[in-house]
């Protein structure tokens, strides 16, 4: 039997398959923002049904993008009690990570699309107060690399069948 939470999860990867690259933007967005979502899933649907894959890297590289500036303006905000409850990160994580982030400044945007620290790192970039234009810059690189990455996976896997 499956869990109601899945059933709607299930739905809204659907909807956002059937609304094409608006839909891959969509979820990249939630995706790079603070709700638990996996745009992958949804550029390698639309990737496997024929979409132009120049147009979902981008379109999703966007997305993650904005999605990644919003967990920076909660940490330009400085309001831990929000960063704890709606982004799940505590102060102990942050303390791990923040040596590397006062280290690199902005240059750590790129590290953004790693996961369980991505999301860390960038609220720290926020926190800190490093420049938005270098952040952006350097996070839209790294999640532009990541979606490259897995498109080329994805043509590998179709070449191969």
């Amino acid at each position: 039997m499956h869990h109601p939470i899945r059933y709607i999860m299930d739905a809204i990867v659907d909807f956002l398959i059937e609304w094409g690259y608006i839909g891959l933007f969509i979820s990249a967005l939630l995706a790079g923002s603070i709700l638990p979502f996996s745009s992958e899933v949804v550029l390698t649907v639309l990737v496997q049904m024929g979409s132009d894959p120049v147009i979902c890297l981008i379109s999703a590289s966007i997305g993650n993008t904005l999605g990644g500036l919003l967990c920076y303006w909660m940490g330009y905000l400085g309001n831990m009690e929000w960063i704890e409850r709606w982004l799940k990160i505590d102060k102990e994580k942050m303390t791990k990570v923040e040596g590397f982030v006062r280290r690199w400044g902005a240059w750590m945007g790129l590290f953004g699309v790693l996961p369980w620290v991505g999301e860390v790192i960038i609220v720290l970039l926020g926190l800190m107060r490093c420049n938005v234009y270098i952040t952006t810059v350097t996070m839209f690189i790294g999640k532009f690399l990541r979606y490259l990455l897995l498109i080329y996976a994805i043509e590998g896997v179709n070449s191969l069948i």
